[in-house]
Formats: C-alpha cells, sequence, structure tokens
C-alpha cells in the first residue's frame, strides 16, 4: 500500500471541530467557532433562490460574475475612494480562506520566509508550510495585541517575500491604526515584500475607529493581495463566499492558481449578491449593530470573574481567566464547557509554540438570549 509523505505532519484536528464536538456532547452553549446563532437577511435568501427558480445554476465566469465585480469596485470606490478594474483586479473565491490559500501559494516558493503575527488565524501557518516556505513569527504585544515594529524590522530579511495582515484582528479583535500603516510603508517601501491583507471583518469595527484598509493606500495596494468575505458581511458563513483584490499583474498570476482550484464559484449565490450589494445599509450597520452585542456581552459578563481584554473589531473579544484558575488554556476550556456548558477556544492554539496567558476567545455574534444564558453559565466559576 503506498504510503503519504505529510506535507503538514504536525497537524491534526483542528481546536474548532474538537470543541464543537465536546459543546454537542455536553449540550454546551457554543461560543467557540465564528458565526451567528440568528437568522440571515431573508430578501438575500430569497434572492438566491429567485436565481435558481431563473435558472442560473450553471457555471459562470471563471473570475466571477462580471455585474458583481462591477458592484465590488463600485462599493470599494464608495468606502475607500479607491478605483479598483472590475476585469483585471477582483476575483470571487469560494470563501476568504481560499482567497488567502490561493494569494501565497502564488507567490510563494520553497525557503521564503513571510512574517506572521501570533495569535494568527489558523490557516495561515499551514498554508506557508504546504508551499514549503517559512513562517517568520512575530508575537503581537500583550494584553493590547500591538505589533512592535521594531521586532518586525529585525525579522525582516532578504528571504522576506510577504507580510501577512490581519484587520480587524482574529482572535483578538486589535484593529491596525494610522501609526501602523505610516511603519508599514516605511518597512516595505523599496522592497519586493508582498502584503497579504485578511479584511474579512471590514465592517465588523466598533469604538469610531476607521478600517486601514490596504485599498486606501495606492503604494501598499500595489503590493497586496486583499482578501475579503460575504460570510462574515451576510451572516451567511457556510455558503464559503468571498473575493480578492490585487493589481492587474499579481491578479494574472492568482488567477492561475485559481483556475485549476475552484475555477468557479456558486452562480445563483453571485446573482444575489450582486442584486443586493448596493443596498448599502445592510453592510454600513453592521459595525454598531455587533458593538451592541459586544456591550451586552461585556456587561453580562461583569457578573462573572473573568477580565475583558481590549476588542475593536471581529465577532470576538478575549476574555482573562487568570483570577479564576492555573491551568492550561486548553484544559481550561474543556472544563468549561464540560461542567458550565459553554464551549470556548483558547487562544494558545494561535501559537505555534501554543504560548499561554490564561485567555479564552468567546464569540458573541449571537442572540441576546443566548449571551445572557451563557453568562449565566459562567457565573458558576
Amino acid at each position: 500500500m503506498p504510503e503519504i509523505r505529510s506535507k503538514l505532519p504536525s497537524v491534526g484536528t483542528t481546536i474548532f471541530t474538537v470543541m464543537s464536538s465536546l459543546a454537542n456532547e455536553y449540550k454546551a452553549i457554543n461560543l467557540g467557532q465564528g458565526f451567528p446563532d440568528y437568522p440571515m437577511n431573508a430578501e438575500l435568501a430569497e434572492l438566491v433562490n429567485k436565481a435558481m427558480k431563473d435558472g442560473y445554476n450553471q457555471y459562470t465566469h471563471m473570475c466571477g460574475l462580471p455585474a458583481l465585480r462591477e458592484r465590488i469596485a463600485e462599493k470599494i470606490e464608495g468606502l475607500y475612494t479607491t478605483n479598483v478594474n472590475p476585469d483585471t483586479e477582483i476575483t470571487i473565491t469560494p470563501g476568504g480562506t481560499y482567497a488567502i490559500y490561493t494569494a501565497l501559494t502564488t507567490i510563494l516558493q520553497p525557503g521564503d520566509e513571510v512574517i506572521v503575527f501570533e495569535p494568527a488565524y489558523d490557516s495561515y501557518i499551514p498554508t506557508i508550510e504546504i508551499n514549503g516556505a517559512v513562517p517568520v513569527l512575530v508575537p503581537l504585544v500583550y494584553p493590547d495585541y500591538k505589533i512592535d515594529w521594531e521586532l518586525v524590522k529585525k525579522k525582516i530579511s532578504g528571504k522576506t517575500k510577504a507580510i501577512m495582515l490581519n484587520t480587524p484582528h482574529n482572535p483578538t479583535g486589535a484593529v491596525l491604526g494610522s501609526n501602523d500603516i505610516k511603519e508599514l510603508q516605511s518597512i516595505v517601501a523599496g522592497t519586493g515584500i508582498f502584503i497579504l491583507s485578511d479584511e474579512v471583518y471590514e465592517h465588523l469595527i466598533f469604538d469610531g475607529k476607521i478600517h486601514e484598509s490596504m485599498l486606501r493606500y495606492p503604494d501598499l495596494l500595489e503590493r497586496s493581495f486583499v482578501c475579503f468575505s460575504f460570510g462574515k458581511v451576510y451572516d451567511c458563513t457556510g455558503w464559503k463566499m468571498g473575493y480578492c483584490v490585487a493589481p492587474a499583474g499579481l491578479m494574472k498570476e492568482f488567477r492561475k492558481v485559481h483556475q485549476f482550484n475552484a475555477f468557479s464559484c456558486s452562480t445563483p449565490v453571485q446573482y444575489a449578491l450582486t442584486e443586493f450589494l448596493p443596498k448599502k445599509e445592510n453592510y454600513l450597520q453592521l459595525g454598531p449593530h455587533l458593538q451592541k452585542k459586544r456591550d451586552h456581552f461585556l456587561e453580562l459578563m461583569q457578573q462573572t470573574r473573568f477580565k475583558p481584554l481590549p476588542s475593536h473589531g471581529s465577532y470576538f473579544q478575549l476574555y482573562s481567566y487568570a483570577d479564576i484558575s492555573d491551568e492550561n488554556e486548553k484544559d481550561f476550556a474543556i472544563r468549561v464547557t464540560k461542567e458550565c456548558g459553554v464551549a470556548s477556544i483558547p487562544v494558545s492554539v494561535f501559537y505555534k509554540d501554543g504560548q499561554d496567558n490564561k485567555v479564552l476567545r468567546f464569540c458573541f455574534s449571537k442572540k441576546e438570549s443566548t449571551l445572557e444564558e451563557a453568562a449565566n453559565r459562567l457565573r458558576k466559576l
């Protein structure tokens, strides 16, 4: 029997699968994975149904439905005053993670180095490694999870191919500020370093902060692949629909990889999104809507012994349990799931070396009743 030489020998079952299975087994409230438990927009769902009934069920353009790419370009111009060519600079993808994988696969050669900030979304490092490249890890500064740009400068080498950014940040909820942009511009100016910017939570940003997208800055955009997710915008994470924006020369190479992988994405969903995207209020209200949920959960959690860490965006807030237990994060998260009936994610899993700060990640993109019951259960600790 042939044997596989694993390209990811250290990768096993993800913590998300483990915690979700535990949540099901113990009938726990699942605040682990980042998905809403409330209905998505009914009008958008009906538009998909209509597209199917109207016969839009066969392959569409490899790069995505042209009309949808035009709507995205219009949205980008309205939000970021940046002109993007929908024909050559936007590609529709089956989800944001796919866009990230494809972008990294497009640019990486064996031995290349990629700057990765930790804690990091779990797909980054495996994708770098599966392409034969090397993740160069830079820890964000606890407890605010800011970037230490002086350390970044020390980590840059002749092998540095790319810097990976994620704002708003998963798992911490941190967001880039104007000073971060200035530091980044200074570091990459005059180099051949690419930027891969994961901006799937672009609209889920709070406290009056501005989303510092790479799309705002021509000097950064010229070297960037910028990845987005419709699932995070329209509460339909199971649709796995996203897109990537990049300059024409970079996108040409991106599409070479894409055409031999997914090739194209769900046609009826693209028709529905084309009609729905111009309704700006549906994404412009996301920040205030989710901030209310964050604030409600913060208030509820004051009745527990957990201590909140700053979250200015995304679906997530981190909470320290240092005053509750000395257990490591994974053991504590498992015990809380079993004994209290609330599933979370230990932040140590977002570090390659398992760095343990006694912090759990909770998803607050849930119904008020869900958050209230979860906080009530956590009061037992």
